[in-house]
Order: structure tokens, then sequence, then C-alpha cells
């Protein structure tokens, strides 16, 4: 028996203008183990198809291609015979009409470093709603070639802080950062870089920690990638100017909690950026609201689950008819 889908966000107010279907799925999620996973890097892929189109897309790479239902698996995919020519066909088939966000996980735990302890937390973090703390983690992670293993000391200590399962005393965690911080500004990696590990602050990270054991949620998850790359997917469908209603495969992350609060943050970002004919409303977020699915009962999940995992182990895929959405085929 299956158990029930937990997480989601209904809709809860009228739709405001048009609006866009997506079905999501990830590749590569490995909950807290951002360090020392097998998969560096995570996908989050979604497509506008209607079921009846998701239907036929699968029909055809089992008929046209002759792949068996398990082969649809990404794995499986890549190694069949027909490989080459079905993906090829799949890229088509789907420009204009998929998305793919690709999180680096290393580069990820930096822009938390940043977003967290460098500035106020907020569920704006690792998005482009953040866009200005965005040179400051490129910098620190450019640097990181000339870090030797002082890089990942300082990574793993960042990891040990901000875990809220099987944590040390607080004390003893802030200590081994500043350690392993202390240890970086020693190789004196470049200004940039060296300004941002000067700018951490103890008492500061000492602040943000007490926060997140007291249970303050305007904190974001601070190991959870899913939250930033599903407001980019949003983000990327919405452009402003049309809501974006998310059909996804189960994920716990996905709570209501923190869904209402990215909805909020991403109605204020948009209002601050939109303007023009076709934007959204003041206060209206793009994100209208999030269905939990298990992608055994929805073809379009099992296609967003396809791609995302092809794209994860084949990155270069990832072109401009993978990244930025058509605006066509919305429903009003």
């Amino acid at each position: 028996m299956r158990s029930p889908l937990q997480g989601g966000m209904p809709l809860r107010e009228a739709l405001v203008g048009a609006v866009v279907e997506i079905a999501c799925d990830e590749s590569g999620f490995s909950g807290t183990n951002l360090l020392r996973s097998t998969a560096p890097v995570i996908t989050h892929a979604s497509v506008d198809l209607t079921v009846d189109e998701a239907v036929a897309l699968i029909t055809t790479l089992r008929s046209g291609f002759r792949f068996s239902p398990h082969e649809l698996k990404s794995g499986r995919f890549l190694r069949g015979s027909g490989a080459d020519e079905a993906l090829g066909w799949l890229r088509t088939a789907l420009a204009g009409r998929a998305h793919v966000h690709l999180i680096d996980k290393e580069f990820f735990l930096v822009t938390r470093i940043v977003d967290l302890l460098l500035v106020e937390p907020s569920y704006a973090a690792g998005t482009r709603l953040a866009s200005a703390h965005r040179p400051a983690a490129v910098a620190l992670y450019d640097a990181r070639h000339s870090a030797g293993t002082d890089w990942d000391a300082f990574l793993t200590a960042f990891v040990d802080c901000v875990r809220m399962k099987r944590r040390l005393p607080v004390h003893q965690t802030v200590r081994r950062f500043f350690e392993a911080r202390d240890a970086l500004l020693r190789r004196q990696l470049d200004a940039a870089a060296d300004d941002v590990l000067g700018g951490l602050s103890p008492g500061h990270v000492r602040a943000v920690l007490a926060r997140l054991d007291n249970d303050d949620r305007s904190i974001p998850p601070p190991l959870e990638p899913l939250l930033p790359a599903l407001a980019e997917t949003v983000l990327s469908w919405s452009g402003g100017r049309r809501q974006v209603l998310v059909t996804h495969d189960e994920q716990s992350a996905l709570t209501a909690d923190r869904l209402t609060r990215l909805q909020r943050m991403l109605a204020d970002g948009t209002s601050a950026r939109a303007a023009g004919v076709g934007a959204l409303p003041d206060g209206v977020s793009p994100l209208a609201g999030l269905a939990m699915v298990d992608s055994r009962d929805d073809p379009r999940v099992q296609v967003a689950d396809l791609l995302a995992g092809v794209a994860r182990r084949m990155p270069g895929i990832i072109d401009d008819a993978l990244q930025q959405p058509a605006p066509a085929r919305t429903r009003h």
C-alpha cells in the first residue's frame, strides 16, 4: 500500500491573467549529503506538456525507438542501442516546452555561506532575486583551486555548523568553522575571496545558528537546494508575466509552510522587478500553487524525470532550447 502524499501547497486564490502549468522532477538529490555524493550536480527539470502529449511522447520512445517501460529511466535510456537518435528526437520534441535548472552542489554550499552567514538569511537566497550577493560567492568559489585540502575542510566545517541533525555543540562547530576560515586566509587566495572570508563574523554566525536552533522558519533550510531550484524554475516559466501551477514528484522538502514562504518571497521579488504591459500585478506571486503526485501516476512527471536524469549525466545537452521556456500555450 502506498503512503499518503506529503507536502504541497493548494491553490488558495483566484488565478490572475495568463497561467502556465508545468510538471517537475529532479535527479541527483542526495539530501544534506552535498559534499561526498556520487552525483556532484542536481538537475531540476520541468515540462509544460499536457497528459496526452506526455503519453504520446512516452509511446513514441517505447515503440518508435523500441525502449521498454523500465528503460525510460535515464541510466538505461542512455545505454540503449538507439540512445543517440532517441536523445536527439527527445531534445527536439521538448524544445521550448521544457526547462532544466542545474545546481553544482559545491557552488551551492558557497552561496549558502554567503547568503546565510554574511547577509540576512532569506528565501531569496540562491536565486536571481539575490543576485547582488552572487559576485561574492563566485569570487570565493573561483579561489578554491588555490586552497588545496583546506578548501574541503572549510566546506565540511560549514556543513557541520548548519546541519540540524547530529550536530556537535554550537561553540565547537563555530570554533572549527573559523579555524578552517583562518587556514584559508593564511593562504592569501586573492583579494576578493579574502574579503569574503574576512567578512565572516563569529557573532553573526552564532546568531544565525541560534535562530536555527529556535526553529526560526523565516530562515530557509541551510542544506536544502530544492527550494531555490524550484524558485528559479518558476521564475523562468513566469517571466514576470504569468502565474505558474506546479505538479511535482513528491519531495519531503516541499512542505506547505516552506512553499508558502517561497510564494510570498516570489511575490515581493517579482513586484520589485517586473514592469510594463502584461506584468503580474503587485503582490501576485508567480507561484500559484503546487500539487504533489506519485510519478508513477503522471506521465508528465515521468518525462520530467527522464529529462532531469539525462541532463544530470550529460549537462552539455542543456542548451538555450532547454533553458528558455517558450511563452506560448498558456492557460487563461
